[in-house]
């Protein structure tokens, strides 16, 4: 028994077209999109009554998949909570990316809330966290050559 890869992350969204929008802008792809709903899709996510909707982006050589969903039932009656980066849980994906300073322009530009200056970590990667859509934390790393 072995574990090969993570196969993607799933992000819950509320709204599916914006975040799908961030992340296209981003860089990444449309991979697929679909909706799905059923007593099969119930018994798999543990749920009642689900009905969803789903973009699965990737990056353009293929390695990483996201899922973005949204659940039209049942609802989450929770809302949606700003997380910190040191709240307890899954907190933020990194994404390795090229040209971190142009990155984090363009985002600022369009409002991207920044939670710091680009730093450099030792001679290994210049960092930067981001808030993207819905409190989605992220963070973008430059491996330094």
């Amino acid at each position: 028994m072995k574990i090969n890869r993570i196969d993607h992350v799933s992000i819950n969204v509320n709204d599916l077209a914006g975040a799908k929008a961030f992340f296209v802008d981003l860089g990444l792809e449309v991979q697929a999109e679909w909706e799905l709903e059923g007593e099969q899709l119930d018994r798999i996510v543990g749920l009642t009554d689900v009905r969803t909707a789903c973009v699965g982006l990737g990056t353009p050589d293929g390695q990483t998949w996201i899922e973005l969903v949204k659940f039209y039932s049942p609802l989450d009656e929770q809302k949606m909570q700003q997380p910190l980066v040191n709240t307890l849980g899954l907190r933020h994906i990194c994404f390795a990316v090229e040209d971190i300073d142009g990155i984090v322009e363009k985002l600022q530009k369009k409002g991207t809330e920044i939670f710091s200056e680009i730093e450099q970590y030792e001679q290994s990667y210049k960092l930067c966290y981001v808030r993207g859509p819905e409190g989605i934390i992220l963070e973008l790393a430059e491996k330094i050559k």
